[in-house]
């Protein structure tokens, strides 16, 4: 397979630029810099073509410029762009009512629009404080909620979030995920992971650190993004919410990554067959216009004129953007996952069996993780093969982004084709066989471009 010599010389000059007036903390996984795009596919500055199976970090749910969303964007910035959420407008009140109408509760919806899914994150905090009256939390190991720093500090997924951060918000707790292929806990002969991981909650967390009516929510995503697309074993979430229940403890998923049609339901959470009481969305709700939505149940937003705000919530584009997505999403793309997503699921079980460095692959629609190891027996992570097969797939044409500490997530737009399936598990396959080869990939870094 022809492979492309990257980054190309716009690409060189502008990643140059970039070095100059940008801060470094951006973590920029490899020297890809973008042009345009159509769908899946995106071409850089000097006229490569790739396949996108990292969508924005989920982000671009309908594909790159969908025709619908972009005319639906146009049209209402020829009306008017911004208003402030100190006044009104229909589009924001439509984005309420359909997300009342898809919400995973029974219970009416009240949402309060962000920008972005930590925005959602930090709104949840304090509405779940605001309600219970109570202070504490608990989080989970590896979560990833976001970084500013009430989400940071549920954020648990790397140290480089911490570091030199300290002191973070009090009052937040973590426990182990519930990760059948990783646990940290023993089970019980015949016991599900998940109820170990909810009895140890139980036991040690309630049992000897936190006083159960100090605990104002759980904050937990349905399926971890950041920490390694980890599905949680089947019994957790239903002895979670009973938890939750008997000593009234709110139940806060973050369905950032994980929703808007992705795993082939609206929400993750609903895989598992339990009804949160506060849920927190961004990433593919707007196909890439930046906004998020915290949601709750009617009875728990209590909170007075003032008590929580911002300037662009309920932005007029972001909100026309989300209601076109949510449109294209329920008619046919979030099928399309439930399909392609099995589809893409079958080749990658085809292809461990080939590949003695994949040791699991795991995945709900379009979430998909492919997980690397030294050795299947030990499961002991791959990082460093992981991080080639990215750098490998970058050469040929395809886009992916790593998560946990040795997976590679494939997450395209909702709208992907099985042709684009196709030629994207092709580059995939070559690029884990040179990868266990030892062959190293020809790409400069980024810090060396710019310098």
């Amino acid at each position: 397979m022809k492979t492309m010599n990257l980054p190309g010389p716009k690409a060189r000059e502008i990643i140059k630029r970039d070095a100059e007036v940008i801060s470094p903390s951006y973590p920029r996984g490899y020297p890809f810099v973008m042009d345009h795009g159509k769908g899946t596919e995106v071409w850089d500055v000097d006229g490569n073509r790739f396949l996108d199976f990292a969508a924005g970090i989920a982000v671009v749910s309908t594909g790159h410029s969908n025709p619908k969303v972009v005319k639906a964007i146009q049209e209402q910035a020829e009306k008017f762009i911004h208003i402030s959420s100190d006044f009104y407008h229909e589009k924001w009140v439509e984005l309420g009512e359909k997300i009342n109408q898809i919400a995973p509760f029974q219970e009416e919806a009240v949402s309060f629009m962000t920008n972005s899914g930590t925005e959602s994150v930090e709104a949840a905090i304090k509405l779940a404080r605001h309600y219970t009256g109570a202070t504490e939390f608990i989080g989970f190991l590896g979560a990833f909620h976001g970084r500013t720093m009430g989400a940071v500090t549920f954020t648990a997924s790397k140290p480089l979030y911490h570091r030199d951060f300290y002191p973070l918000m009090s009052s937040v707790v973590h426990a182990p995920y519930p990760d059948p292929y990783r646990p940290l806990l023993v089970s019980k002969p015949g016991e599900d992971y998940g109820v170990t991981v909810v009895h140890y909650l139980e036991e040690q967390v309630l049992g000897h650190l936190l006083p159960p009516e100090d605990v104002a929510g759980i904050l937990v995503e349905p399926i971890q993004g950041e920490g390694g697309y980890v599905i949680p074993s089947p019994g957790f979430f239903p002895a979670l919410r009973e938890l939750c229940d008997r000593h009234r403890i709110l139940l806060i998923v973050d369905e950032v990554q994980s929703g808007m049609g992705r795993t082939g339901k609206w929400w993750a959470v609903e895989h598992f067959g339990v009804e949160p009481d506060i849920v927190c969305s961004a990433k593919g709700i707007a196909s890439g216009v930046p906004l998020g939505v915290m949601f709750a149940k009617k009875h728990i937003v209590t909170w007075q004129k003032g008590a929580h705000g911002n300037t662009y919530g309920g932005n007029p584009l972001a909100c026309t953007a989300a209601l076109t997505t949510m449109d294209l999403v329920e008619n046919g793309y979030m099928q399309n996952a439930v399909e392609m997503g099995a589809y893409t699921m079958k080749i990658l079980e085809e292809m461990m069996t080939r590949h003695p460095s994949i040791g699991q692959v795991r995945g709900l629609g379009l979430m998909i993780g492919m997980e690397f190891v030294k050795d299947r027996q030990t499961r002991e992570p791959d990082f460093k093969l992981r991080d080639l097969v990215v750098d490998h797939a970058f050469l040929r044409g395809l886009l992916l982004l790593g998560c946990g500490s040795s997976v590679i997530r494939i997450t395209p737009p909702l709208n992907v084709t099985r042709s684009e399936i196709d030629q994207a598990m092709e580059i995939l396959d070559e690029a884990i066989q040179i990868s266990e080869d030892g062959v190293e990939p020809k790409i400069a870094e980024a810090e060396t471009v710019a310098a």
